[in-house]
């Protein structure tokens, strides 16, 4: 498990939130989180709603090993077909503990930061941002996964957090 912790400047992109209607493996309306939960599109407010942007915005991620995950798995199930070895279900809920223990340790050196876990719902483009802080994602993975969180200072402008997404340190 290891971290990243870049200053970014987010590349606002609303289109992104569409990615969550993409069909994929056995979800072909996308993903089943869209319009349902708080904190998914499109009740989720546009980040530049809730975080002011003219502050430093942080991208804090966690670099998961997926190329040794699926290393791991493939001697554990020998019998297992590539898809099975490479299932989120098997490896996302570690990875996203991780980030949650890399937020909590930020929040606690930036008090008042807002965090969200959740920066492409609202239209925040991932990928490019990072990419222009020179980390690259890959779609899908094959060596690593990344999961990151933007962190920022909330507008003033009396907007409110609304979603469990968003929370402050």
């Amino acid at each position: 498990m290891s971290k990243i912790i870049v200053s970014v400047n987010p590349i606002l992109d609303y289109s992104v939130r569409e990615l969550c209607k993409k069909p994929y493996y056995s979800h072909p309306n996308g993903c089943p989180n869209f319009n349902k939960k708080q904190g998914c599109p499109p009740q989720v407010k546009y980040f530049d709603q809730i975080f002011d942007i003219t502050k430093p915005i942080y991208a804090i991620c966690n670099v998961f090993s997926f190329l040794e995950h699926v290393k791991r798995m493939r001697r554990l199930h020998p019998e297992w077909s590539d898809h099975q070895l490479k299932c989120c279900l098997y490896w996302q809920g570690t990875a996203r503990k991780q980030l949650r223990s890399h937020v909590a340790e930020f929040t606690k050196e930036h008090n008042g930061h807002f965090v969200t876990y959740c920066p492409e719902g609202m239209g925040v483009n991932v990928t490019e941002t990072l990419k222009n802080v020179g980390i690259f994602l890959e779609w899908p993975p094959v060596y690593v996964s990344y999961q990151v969180a933007l962190a920022g200072i909330m507008v003033q402008k009396g907007g409110k957090c609304d979603g469990k997404n968003v929370k402050t340190g």
